[in-house]
């Protein structure tokens, strides 16, 4: 099995790209889909949530807004919070590999790979990347965005130069959908290539 991280910051088309894997039958492990899972109702770490952020939980599990509000900017409540989530994730992970035992290439869909050191965890790194105003227009056009927020995540996220520097694979999304998905399909060819499938 050849195990791919996919990353990419914020409005690069990450999520677009992870769905392009799954349309061609490759296993999509979501990260961000495993911490909502985690957090709902009766999710794993709502407890630990709670007991280390009062008043930011309830019968729908984390409220995402209350607690967001609780650890934005204050690095090290956000490090009390990763150090609960994360390693919640990072089992979720094992078990979706372990399920998947017999395909020839799964793709860890990990916003925070570079920052995480969840790179040296993978195969190959595959970075999903648009030119700098692509992404600003994406991101500004989604809801309850701000200039000052966009700012301040990308502040947080590894620069995206340096994400295509280290990565093994980039995969362009700054072009039309077609482009891209043919991009996605050359990458997997030559994975199964080189898995001898």
């Amino acid at each position: 099995m050849i195990t791919i991280g996919l990353t990419g910051s914020i409005g690069m088309g990450k999520s677009t790209v992870a769905q392009m894997f799954r349309d061609e039958g490759v296993p999509v492990f979501d990260a961000d889909d495993a911490v909502h899972e985690l957090q709902g109702p009766g999710g794993a770490v709502v407890a630990e949530i709670e007991r280390h952020f009062p008043g930011t939980t309830g019968p729908r599990g984390v409220d995402r807004q209350a607690l967001g509000a609780r650890v934005f900017g204050d690095d090290a409540a956000m490090k009390k919070l990763e150090a609960i989530v994360h390693p919640a994730v990072g089992e979720a992970r094992r078990r979706f590999i372990d399920s998947h035992g017999t395909a020839p290439i799964v793709v860890l869909d990990i916003p925070l790979l570079f920052e995480t050191g969840g790179s040296a965890h993978v195969d190959r790194t595959v970075v999903v990347s648009a030119d700098a105003q692509t992404q600003r227009d994406r991101v500004l056009a989604r809801p309850g965005m701000t200039q000052a927020k966009f700012m301040t995540i990308l502040e947080k996220q590894t620069p995206d130069a340096d994400k295509r520097a280290r990565a093994d694979h980039v995969i362009d999304t700054g072009t039309d959908l077609s482009q891209t998905r043919e991009q996605v399909r050359a990458l997997i060819a030559c994975l199964l290539s080189e898995a001898g499938r």
